[in-house]
């Protein structure tokens, strides 16, 4: 067991957290999973080098007046078509584990288990009581996420890699009411993210691979009509991050991805109704390891679901699976 010495994300004190490592090699013991090996190695350490203060490139306490949360990540197996592949395949859906925050601001990682579920959950932060909205990013396209964009209650707009402190990457994104990365939209190598502001227009910003986004471009209007709105990876085989949006009258809604960044994602087709049964939908990738891409949706008594992507347009989802009973709804933010 290692003992380590964080200090919290909101500068009120000091703390000490008893951080087991069998948590995070137990999925990989007795598996070939080398690219997760290695990015278990990677987050280990993240997570020394933000104990000792000697992260490269870390801002000093002066130059964060008001840090955001840090989080730890919880290992996934690599992406890949079989169940725990060694590494990515061309056109495998990303694979990540699912996080969830409650109201106190305490930040838990559920892993895929192998078998179409999700494993037993992992502390990976806390202070994430002042995050509004947050979304995985996969900087560097090996499947897996490097770390996070969230934005504050005040409206600053963070992007923290997993294990370190994050950083401003800008400022005013109260104006937003919803963000997600979908993945790599316009066709470059890093995710890119899209958010809608409060008058229902959809907005994209190309992610530069390190974290930092370029200068936001509208690319549509009406997106109020939404009240739910997610995606991680390509849902219909065609190689494109695509999202799926659910109405206020229970329609779930496809759009497909174009790869164009001026105009992401092409006219949308119905794929379902009832909908409106689940108070959260969420896609972080590939929950099952078939490689293709998830949906995850919890209902209001709190019990979760999974839809397996099919890779067909017509009919993205296969029938939901249970694989929470209960107590879901104890997470005011899934990403």
């Amino acid at each position: 067991m290692v003992i380590l010495w964080l200090a919290s994300p909101r500068g009120a004190s000091h703390f000490c957290r008893s951080f087991r490592w069998e948590n995070y090699v137990a999925e990989l013991s007795g598996l070939k999973r080398g690219r997760a090996r290695i990015r278990l190695a990677a987050a280990a350490t993240a997570v020394a080098l933000l104990v000792t203060g000697t992260a490269a490139g870390a801002a000093s306490a002066a130059d964060r007046p008001t840090p955001a949360p840090a989080a730890n990540a919880v290992s996934t197996p690599s992406s890949g078509g079989s169940a725990f592949g060694i590494q990515a395949e061309p056109g495998d859906a990303p694979v990540n584990a699912l996080y969830g925050v409650n109201s106190p601001g305490d930040v838990y990682g559920y892993p895929p288990n192998g078998s179409g579920g999700l494993d037993s959950r992992i502390w990976s932060g806390d202070g994430w009581d002042i995050i509004k909205h947050a979304t995985q990013v996969d900087n560097d396209a090996d499947g897996n996420s490097d770390g996070f964009w969230q934005i504050t209650g005040t409206g600053g707009v963070y992007y923290g890699g997993w294990g370190q402190q994050p950083f401003s990457i800008g400022s005013g994104w109260h104006i937003y009411n919803k963000m997600v990365s979908p993945g790599n939209l316009a066709g470059g190598v890093a995710d890119d993210l899209i958010a809608r502001d409060g008058s229902g227009a959809l907005w994209i910003y190309l992610g530069y691979g390190n974290g930092k986004v370029n200068t936001r471009k509208k690319v549509g209007g009406g997106w109020q009509i939404y009240n739910q709105i997610t995606g991680k990876g390509d849902l219909t085989g065609d190689g494109k991050a695509d999202i799926v949006a659910r109405d206020g009258s229970g329609t779930l809604w496809l759009y497909k991805g174009t790869g164009s960044h001026s105009a992401p994602f092409a006219t949308r087709t119905r794929i379902g109704t009832g909908w409106n049964q689940f108070n959260a939908l969420v896609s972080v990738g590939d929950i099952d390891i078939d490689g293709r891409t998830d949906l995850i949706a919890r209902d209001t008594l709190g019990a979760l679901y999974l839809y397996k992507g099919t890779g067909s347009a017509a009919a993205p989802f296969k029938p939901r699976v249970k694989i929470g009973t209960s107590g879901w709804n104890t997470y005011r933010l899934l990403f």
